[in-house]
């Protein structure tokens, strides 16, 4: 489908509309006949989605030869760049063209259905159904992440009020409460107010629930022991002389880890060409590290020859994030990362309008290709071959489609122009078959950025320097104690996460392109000791998002019980 004639389609049949007109397949036959799962090791959640048997996977061994593919993309726009359809199309693709595939994707978070991104499970004809169960409450896998976060929080605020006996300083209590909605009047609030009967009262905060550090360890645990061992190392606050205090000295692990048990397996969904989907935990990118839950990428692994997943965001913080934390943790080892870019989001890089993206604009294209570029080369840097999927729209112009060809053959990225919105798994044909021959001509030679054993300010600044071309870290004398701090206390081993704007390699949201020679200020430092890793919050990120002025929530409604409004 191309030209006008996709634009009329899209204007037709909305996203939603696709979604709501699929036949689905038993989510127990997709199971069976695709991946070979005996059905007493599903547990479906109604007809169409399921969760499979933790011990059932833990039994099975890695498949010999599975590649591992990360789906990854250029700097956010308004313009769109589709890196969770691509992912979806590439998986139809592969399985299309006789490869065992499966695809690994992030749960959304209802702060975005209901904000300004909207939802997270793909679009056009390159999308995981049902769409509007894993937008919203899915598996309850989020209200149990939620829950096991807000348990141990009022363990702590009931620690206190029978005694402190740990000798808490509420100063310095770092545990916040977390809630899965963007909801700005949360971020900071002071607890126990109404006498004495209601506790001590002190200054607090949430965070949205995928930036929750459960989120974060719930993705990162490789099994139920894993996962308890990680929430019992989370440190909470400090005691008056600044020694940290565990969610084991609190008593919560053992609740929390009830509270988990069931959302601890993998979900099983399917693509409208009924390809079999894992949708597993959802921590955000420009603010958590960003990846599916190792448990899903491992099954996943075993059960296919090709393994498709994403990274949330740009290359600059969810790949990044993927190949220094995931897989560094997991011991994983991709064979070849692809980087989503549309003519349209590079035109914008280049420095044209929304309003304006219709209209051939070549020089505009040039300018913005250094974006793609700065993130091949970035990705080249982990051992990774590269390849750039063109996600297509129908103004692009054949001028605009070869000028780009031109300019990734230049830097020796291989190219494949892909319609799968349209078109679905045989939009991305072309795609699937040069992943596959990139993977077999060249092998990768993975290697994180940085080394583990290197200080956590260096691993910092390795970060700004060869992630998003900064000159170098900003920060005040109270953060670079607390990285010093965090080195004597024994986390000097482990990655740093930043939290920044995802929309610019800087922390500017409107400094498109590449900009390099910046610096990146750091405001505060968190440590995730659970998960394992340091989280250093940048700029002005925030991480419990607001509301835009229009949510899209004022446009949702029930009509006759089907869901209207959703996307």
């Amino acid at each position: 489908m191309a030209g006008t004639e996709r634009d009329q389609h899209k204007a037709a049949l909305s996203d939603a509309a696709i979604a709501q007109a699929a036949e689905l397949r038993p989510i127990v036959e997709i199971a069976e006949a695709r991946l070979g799962i005996p059905a007493r090791f599903v547990q479906p959640y109604g007809h169409t989605k399921a969760k499979i048997d933790l011990d059932y996977l833990s039994g099975l061994n890695a498949r010999p030869g599975a590649r591992l593919v990360l789906v990854t993309a250029i700097n956010p726009t308004p313009a769109g760049e589709g890196k969770t359809t691509t992912t979806v199309g590439l998986n139809d693709a592969l399985n299309r063209i006789g490869k065992r595939s499966v695809a690994c994707l992030r749960e959304p978070s209802l702060g975005p259905c209901f904000g300004v991104k909207g939802g997270a499970a793909g679009g056009g004809y390159a999308q995981v159904v049902p769409m509007e169960d894993i937008n919203l409450h899915f598996t309850g896998d989020f209200h149990a992440i939620g829950s096991a976060n807000n348990l141990l929080a009022a363990m702590i605020d009931n620690h206190i009020y029978w005694g402190n006996e740990l000798g808490l300083d509420t100063r310095r209590i770092s545990w916040q409460r977390a809630l899965d909605m963007n909801d700005r009047a949360l971020r900071s609030v002071v607890s126990s107010l109404g006498g004495s009967k209601n506790g001590f009262p002190r200054e607090s905060g949430f965070d949205i629930t995928v930036a929750s550090e459960v989120m974060a360890i719930f993705c990162l645990a490789e099994d139920r022991a894993d996962l308890e061992a990680r929430l019992s190392r989370v440190v909470i606050g400090q005691r008056l002389d600044r020694r940290a205090v565990t969610a084991a000295e609190i008593g919560a692990v053992g609740a929390m880890c009830v509270l988990l048990r069931d959302a601890l397996a993998p979900n099983l969904v399917q693509s409208l060409e009924h390809n079999p989907v894992f949708v597993h935990g959802g921590p955000f990118a420009n603010i958590a590290h960003g990846c599916n839950s190792v448990i899903a990428t491992k099954s996943a692994l075993k059960l296919a020859d090709y393994v498709v997943t994403e990274a949330g965001f740009g290359a600059d913080l969810g790949a990044e994030k993927f190949l220094d934390i995931k897989c560094r943790q997991a011991g994983l080892a991709p064979d070849a990362a692809v980087v989503v870019a549309t003519i349209r989001a590079l035109k914008m890089h280049g420095g044209v309008a929304k309003a304006d993206l219709g209209a051939e604009n070549l020089d505009a294209l040039r300018a913005g290709f250094a974006n793609l570029e700065r993130h091949v080369r970035n990705l080249r840097k982990f051992g990774l071959p590269v390849v750039v999927a063109v996600n297509r729209f129908s103004a692009d112009t054949a001028a605009e489609i070869a000028l780009l060809q031109e300019m990734c053959g230049a830097i020796g990225a291989p190219c494949a122009m892909a319609d799968h919105w349209a078109r679905g798994g045989a939009g991305a044909a072309e795609l699937a078959e040069l992943v596959v021959a990139t993977i077999e001509r060249e092998p990768a030679r993975f290697a994180p950025l940085y080394p583990s054993e290197m200080k956590l300010w260096e691993k910092l600044e390795t970060i700004a320097r060869e992630i998003y071309g900064a000159a170098g870290v900003q920060a005040d004398s109270s953060v670079r104690r607390r990285f010093d701090e965090l080195e004597r206390a024994g986390y000097g081993h482990f990655p740093v996460c930043v939290a920044k704007t995802q929309y610019s390699f800087s922390t500017d949201p409107k400094s498109l392109g590449a900009p390099s020679g910046h610096g990146l200020p750091v405001r505060e430092v968190r440590l995730s000791a659970g998960a394992g890793f340091v989280v250093a919050i940048c700029g002005d990120i925030m991480t419990m998002p607001g509301l835009p002025r229009v949510p899209a929530a004022v446009g949702m409604r029930l009509d006759g019980g089907r869901i209207v409004g959703l996307s």
